[in-house]
């Protein structure tokens, strides 16, 4: 089998698992990345029913589909923040919050991440991707200014908190995928390596490949790859569409709401954007990636049923298979030394 192509559900969590399921598998999806709310996979349940489990894996066989990955961005998001306040509540479960005290919730988001690995690894999964918040995002402008003692502190906040999830994970033999994003601890090039630091490069703990978010920053998503390719667990493909040209729209989204052009980006799920994907397809073979390409279809242009079909359509058509190993051998012995 080729690389399997996958469905991320988390904006597709108003319907149904099932139809869902249904959905993907008539767009010619391999298989989901289940988010971890709506009805889509509960993880109390997943870690403590088998027979829950095999219900879903039932649901998924019967449409065909597999799955390589599952995903709890928003209880990981509320392990680190601060604050933690109105924007959380609308976002994490009843249980997660609580009586909102945010330590509270801290520490219950991060008792729901430890369950995500043995429900990831009940329905044979070996990667969990997700958010881990931050206690220093809110300084990402640096000014007024902020000491150097306050960022090194949210580092170590940071691995506090996610060493002993980590711990959970190894022994479950599951990995944990975070999305370098606007607003985690690892957001850019240079925070990737100072939260790999931070936990001391530990197995367990690598990257959601994410070139949209890097796109937007300026940041080479090819370079990325390569300098981290160690750790690239999975990769999610949701392409971009600068738009700063006017002079007017800038990088730091001027508060304006998600889906507002004037933003100075949109996402776009029909490969019109600015991700070079034919060399990011070609980047992942040479780096040994072995895992799914997951479409985060995210689009506010467009009807989402039209767009889940095309953006499968258009990856299908641009992967790039890496050569067999009989070709490999059959090159090397058809070249004589000097040819």
């Amino acid at each position: 089998m080729s690389r399997p192509i996958t469905l991320f559900t988390g904006q597709w969590a108003d319907l149904p698992f099932e139809e869902v399921c249904r959905l993907a598998s008539s767009w010619g999806y391999d298989g989901l990345e289940i988010a971890c709310w709506g009805d889509h996979l509960d993880v109390y349940r997943a870690a403590e029913d088998p027979a829950y489990v095999a219900e879903r894996k039932e649901i998924l066989d019967r449409h065909g589909l597999g799955v390589w990955a599952i995903s709890n961005h928003l209880k990981g998001q509320a392990v680190c923040d601060d604050p933690i306040d109105f924007r959380h509540r609308d976002m994490v479960s009843d249980m997660v919050w609580g009586d909102g005290d945010p330590e509270g919730v801290r520490q219950r988001a991060a008792e729901e991440m430890k369950l995500t690995a043995i429900a990831a690894r009940n329905l044979g999964v070996d990667t969990v991707v997700g958010f881990t918040g931050s206690k220093i995002w809110q300084y990402v402008a640096m000014f007024p200014p902020v000491p150097d003692s306050v960022i090194a502190e949210g580092y170590e906040d940071f691995a506090r908190r996610w060493n002993p999830i980590l711990d959970v994970f190894d022994d479950q033999g599951v990995r944990f995928a975070h999305e370098v994003h606007p607003s985690e601890i690892a957001y850019d090039y240079w925070t990737t390596q100072l939260t790999l630091e931070a936990i001391d490069n530990r197995p367990a703990f690598g990257l959601n490949w994410d070139p949209s978010h890097m796109m937007w920053q300026e940041i080479d998503p090819i370079g990325f790859l390569v300098d981290f390719a160690d750790k690239i667990f999975h990769v999610d493909c949701k392409d971009t569409k600068m738009a700063t040209g006017n002079g007017r729209n800038g990088r730091m989204s001027s508060h304006l709401p998600w889906n507002d052009p004037r933003r100075g980006w949109t996402f776009v799920s029909t490969g019109e954007g600015d991700v070079p994907w034919d060399r990011a397809f070609r980047t992942l073979n040479a780096i040994d990636y072995q895992g799914p390409v997951s479409i985060e279809w995210e689009d506010a242009g467009m009807d989402r049923l039209e767009g889940g079909k095309r953006a499968v359509d258009f990856v299908r058509a641009h992967l790039v298979e890496p050569p067999t190993a009989s070709f490999d051998a059959a090159f090397s012995t058809a070249r004589q030394p000097g040819e």
